[in-house]
């Protein structure tokens, strides 16, 4: 009987947590709209078969550069293939993109900060000086030698992008640990003769993690620009794969002849950072409990 009510009781705490977090989290409307653009991004990504109606890379020679029409509601390209699908497949490149490359660089940064800083000493060094090296390294010249080594495609461009979010998260990681090594329920824990991997997994990562949590959903839009940025340069995602960046490329020559062609992945791209934005900062209030409770 005391089991159950000990687990009722637990069940009730998590449930009233739960609660607690969705409150501060939207608590500003700004933060819901970021969410709700968040959703409805991540949802066309999922459907984007369904919602696209054409394939996105099926050429037309008899369609080019068409404008807004009842067949093609934001016109074709200047290969007759047409833009509002290739914008619904370039939500997906993106968003997996983007995902992928924070996830990878989130994991493998925490996982390196969390053994800086409990180790410290030589090992800390070595990973700071690492990490250094690496962001001493410019990101154009990093970034054309990888693609040079591994290629263009999604994944690799994910690896790719990675690389260059490691060092953050290993030093965010690392200073959050350092911050509670000392903590009395850390040295209990010593104490009591619990081996590290259970110390790293039951105390430190679950109490260290909010700032991860919250600086990984502000970095998916990071590299969602950088993916961008790199196809626009035609460094990036592999032809005829849909990206924004290289349809933003591709029009660039008629912004004056036919400005919907490049002004809309440009809106797409920019309507989808500043939700991600927004999403990540509504994260971070309802993480800190000295943000929760804030008027916008």
């Amino acid at each position: 009987m005391r089991e159950k009510i000990e687990a009722r009781a637990a069940h009730s705490g998590r449930g009233r947590r739960a609660r607690q977090f969705l409150r501060a989290l939207f608590h500003r409307k700004i933060v819901l709209v970021g969410s709700i653009g968040t959703i409805f991004f991540v949802l066309i990504a999922l459907f984007a078969p369904l919602v696209a109606p054409y394939d996105p890379n099926v050429i037309d020679k008899g369609a080019y550069l068409l404008g807004m029409s009842p067949l093609h509601p934001l016109g074709t390209d200047l290969y007759g293939r047409d833009l509002f699908s290739r914008l619904v497949f370039g939500a997906r490149v993106s968003l997996l993109t983007g995902v992928t490359a924070t996830l990878i660089a989130a994991a493998a940064g925490s996982l390196l900060g969390i053994v800086a800083a409990y180790y410290g000493g030589i090992v800390d060094k070595i990973l700071l000086r690492a990490c250094e090296t690496l962001d001493a390294i410019p990101y154009i010249a990093l970034t054309m030698a990888l693609v040079a080594i591994l290629g263009n495609g999604m994944l690799n461009m994910a690896v790719i992008m990675c690389s260059t979010c490691v060092p953050f998260f290993v030093r965010m990681m690392r200073a959050s640990v350092l911050s509670i090594l000392n903590s009395d329920y850390i040295l209990a824990a010593k104490l009591s003769g619990q081996s590290e991997w259970k110390l790293w997994l039951k105390h430190i990562l679950p109490n260290s993690v909010s700032p991860i949590i919250v600086s990984a959903t502000q970095n998916v839009g990071n590299t969602i620009m950088m993916e961008s940025g790199l196809s626009f340069l035609g460094i990036g995602i592999s032809v005829p794969m849909a990206s924004w960046g290289a349809i933003i490329s591709e029009a660039r020559p008629y912004l004056t002849t036919h400005p919907l062609y490049v002004l809309a992945p440009c809106a797409c791209l920019a309507a989808l950072i500043i939700c991600l934005n927004l999403f990540g900062d509504g994260i971070r209030d309802a993480l800190d409990p000295s943000l929760r409770g804030e008027t916008a």
